[in-house]
Protein backbone atom coordinates (compact mmCIF):
# COMPACT_ATOMS: atom_id res chain seq x y z
CA UNK A 1 0.00 0.00 0.00
CA UNK A 2 1.42 3.01 -0.69
CA UNK A 3 1.55 6.78 1.43
CA UNK A 4 -0.92 8.13 -0.04
CA UNK A 5 -3.73 6.45 1.99
CA UNK A 6 -5.09 9.12 3.48
CA UNK A 7 -4.53 11.94 0.94
CA UNK A 8 -7.49 13.64 -0.50
CA UNK A 9 -8.85 11.71 -3.93
CA UNK A 10 -9.70 13.60 -6.75
CA UNK A 11 -12.28 13.30 -9.31
CA UNK A 12 -12.13 9.41 -11.40
CA UNK A 13 -14.79 7.79 -13.85
CA UNK A 14 -17.92 6.87 -11.68
CA UNK A 15 -17.70 3.31 -12.85
CA UNK A 16 -14.17 2.70 -12.34
CA UNK A 17 -14.68 4.78 -8.51
CA UNK A 18 -17.83 1.98 -8.17
CA UNK A 19 -15.83 -1.09 -9.41
CA UNK A 20 -12.22 -0.59 -7.74
CA UNK A 21 -14.17 1.03 -4.39
CA UNK A 22 -15.79 -2.65 -4.28
CA UNK A 23 -19.36 -1.20 -4.52
CA UNK A 24 -18.20 1.60 -2.03
CA UNK A 25 -17.30 -0.58 0.92
CA UNK A 26 -13.27 1.14 0.38
CA UNK A 27 -15.09 4.23 1.60
CA UNK A 28 -15.91 3.55 5.02
CA UNK A 29 -13.62 5.08 7.56
CA UNK A 30 -11.51 2.91 9.28
CA UNK A 31 -10.97 -0.30 7.89
CA UNK A 32 -12.09 -0.25 4.30
CA UNK A 33 -9.84 -3.16 3.29
CA UNK A 34 -11.02 -5.48 6.09
CA UNK A 35 -14.86 -4.70 5.36
CA UNK A 36 -14.84 -4.91 1.87
CA UNK A 37 -12.88 -8.68 2.79
CA UNK A 38 -15.83 -9.12 5.10
CA UNK A 39 -18.27 -7.90 2.26
CA UNK A 40 -17.15 -10.51 0.00
CA UNK A 41 -17.17 -13.33 2.62
CA UNK A 42 -20.96 -12.49 3.00
CA UNK A 43 -21.44 -13.04 -0.59
CA UNK A 44 -19.49 -16.18 -0.41
CA UNK A 45 -21.73 -17.40 2.41
CA UNK A 46 -24.97 -16.46 0.23
CA UNK A 47 -23.25 -18.33 -2.37
CA UNK A 48 -22.56 -21.16 -0.48
CA UNK A 49 -26.29 -21.39 1.14
CA UNK A 50 -27.75 -21.63 -2.16
CA UNK A 51 -25.46 -23.26 -4.43
CA UNK A 52 -24.27 -26.75 -4.84
CA UNK A 53 -20.64 -27.51 -3.68
CA UNK A 54 -19.74 -28.23 -7.63
CA UNK A 55 -21.31 -25.58 -8.39
CA UNK A 56 -19.69 -23.09 -5.21
CA UNK A 57 -16.47 -24.18 -6.35
CA UNK A 58 -16.86 -22.96 -10.07
CA UNK A 59 -18.69 -19.75 -9.41
CA UNK A 60 -16.10 -19.27 -6.66
CA UNK A 61 -13.19 -19.80 -9.09
CA UNK A 62 -14.91 -17.70 -11.33
CA UNK A 63 -15.34 -14.96 -9.03
CA UNK A 64 -12.14 -15.14 -8.32
CA UNK A 65 -10.26 -14.70 -12.58
CA UNK A 66 -12.96 -12.51 -13.26
CA UNK A 67 -12.39 -10.12 -10.36
CA UNK A 68 -8.87 -10.22 -10.50
CA UNK A 69 -8.85 -9.40 -14.05
CA UNK A 70 -11.37 -6.43 -13.76
CA UNK A 71 -9.60 -5.38 -10.83
CA UNK A 72 -5.96 -5.12 -12.23
CA UNK A 73 -8.00 -2.88 -15.05
CA UNK A 74 -9.88 -0.35 -12.88
CA UNK A 75 -6.85 -0.16 -9.97
CA UNK A 76 -4.62 1.00 -13.25
CA UNK A 77 -7.62 3.94 -14.19
CA UNK A 78 -7.67 4.77 -10.55
CA UNK A 79 -4.22 5.22 -9.94
CA UNK A 80 -4.33 7.95 -12.45
CA UNK A 81 -6.87 9.74 -10.55
CA UNK A 82 -5.63 8.60 -6.83
CA UNK A 83 -2.14 7.74 -7.18
CA UNK A 84 -0.68 4.40 -6.97
CA UNK A 85 -2.78 2.17 -4.70
CA UNK A 86 -4.90 4.41 -2.76
CA UNK A 87 -6.49 2.97 0.45
CA UNK A 88 -10.11 3.09 -1.34
CA UNK A 89 -9.28 0.99 -3.61
CA UNK A 90 -10.36 -2.60 -2.35
CA UNK A 91 -11.36 -4.41 -5.08
CA UNK A 92 -8.52 -6.71 -4.27
CA UNK A 93 -9.72 -7.75 -0.87
CA UNK A 94 -12.76 -9.13 -2.70
CA UNK A 95 -10.20 -11.90 -4.69
CA UNK A 96 -7.74 -12.25 -2.14
CA UNK A 97 -10.63 -13.10 1.00
CA UNK A 98 -12.33 -15.66 -2.03
CA UNK A 99 -9.36 -17.58 -2.44
CA UNK A 100 -8.78 -19.43 1.24
CA UNK A 101 -12.71 -20.06 0.74
CA UNK A 102 -12.43 -22.24 -2.11
CA UNK A 103 -11.27 -24.93 0.88
CA UNK A 104 -13.97 -23.97 3.69
CA UNK A 105 -16.80 -25.96 2.78
CA UNK A 106 -16.71 -28.68 4.93
CA UNK A 107 -20.55 -29.33 6.69
CA UNK A 108 -21.43 -27.86 9.94
CA UNK A 109 -18.00 -26.41 10.69
CA UNK A 110 -17.69 -24.55 7.53
CA UNK A 111 -18.60 -21.42 8.91
CA UNK A 112 -15.45 -22.12 10.94
CA UNK A 113 -13.36 -22.58 7.97
CA UNK A 114 -14.75 -19.86 6.05
CA UNK A 115 -14.37 -17.38 8.93
CA UNK A 116 -10.83 -18.59 9.74
CA UNK A 117 -10.37 -18.21 5.77
CA UNK A 118 -10.93 -14.73 6.22
CA UNK A 119 -8.66 -13.92 9.84
CA UNK A 120 -5.52 -15.47 7.81
CA UNK A 121 -6.11 -13.30 4.56
CA UNK A 122 -6.14 -9.97 6.51
CA UNK A 123 -3.29 -11.33 8.71
CA UNK A 124 -1.20 -11.98 5.67
CA UNK A 125 -2.44 -9.28 3.42
CA UNK A 126 -1.64 -6.85 6.64
CA UNK A 127 1.56 -7.89 7.14
CA UNK A 128 2.75 -8.80 3.55
CA UNK A 129 5.59 -11.47 4.64
CA UNK A 130 7.03 -14.43 2.24
CA UNK A 131 7.17 -12.18 -1.31
CA UNK A 132 3.70 -10.60 -0.55
CA UNK A 133 5.25 -6.72 -0.40
CA UNK A 134 7.72 -7.82 -3.33
CA UNK A 135 5.26 -9.18 -5.85
CA UNK A 136 3.50 -5.53 -5.21
CA UNK A 137 6.98 -3.45 -5.83
CA UNK A 138 7.64 -6.45 -9.03
CA UNK A 139 4.19 -5.71 -10.76
CA UNK A 140 3.70 -2.28 -11.77
CA UNK A 141 0.02 -0.89 -11.72
CA UNK A 142 -2.89 -2.45 -11.20
CA UNK A 143 -1.63 -5.87 -11.63
CA UNK A 144 0.52 -5.24 -8.54
CA UNK A 145 -2.30 -3.68 -6.46
CA UNK A 146 -4.27 -6.89 -7.12
CA UNK A 147 -1.33 -9.86 -7.19
CA UNK A 148 -0.49 -9.30 -3.48
CA UNK A 149 -3.51 -9.86 -2.47
CA UNK A 150 -3.74 -13.06 -4.43
CA UNK A 151 -0.66 -14.06 -2.67
CA UNK A 152 -1.82 -13.94 0.56
CA UNK A 153 -5.51 -15.35 -0.58
CA UNK A 154 -3.16 -18.47 -1.41
CA UNK A 155 -0.91 -18.70 1.34
CA UNK A 156 -4.22 -18.30 3.35
CA UNK A 157 -5.41 -20.82 1.25
CA UNK A 158 -2.71 -23.35 1.73
CA UNK A 159 -3.02 -22.79 5.96
CA UNK A 160 -6.61 -23.65 5.92
CA UNK A 161 -5.86 -26.39 4.03
CA UNK A 162 -3.33 -28.19 6.21
CA UNK A 163 -5.73 -27.28 9.43
CA UNK A 164 -8.46 -28.92 7.65
CA UNK A 165 -6.60 -31.97 6.96
CA UNK A 166 -5.49 -32.28 10.44
CA UNK A 167 -8.74 -32.00 11.89
CA UNK A 168 -10.57 -33.77 9.50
Amino acid sequence: MSDNNYRKLGVAPRFHEILSTGFYTGLLPGAPGTYAAFTALIIWYVLYLLLSPLALTLSTIALIVVTTVTGAWTSSVMERYWGPDPRAVVIDEYVGCWIPLLVAPCGEYTWLFALLGFGLFRLIDITKPLGCRKIEELCPGGCGVMMDDVLAGTYALIIVYILKLIIF
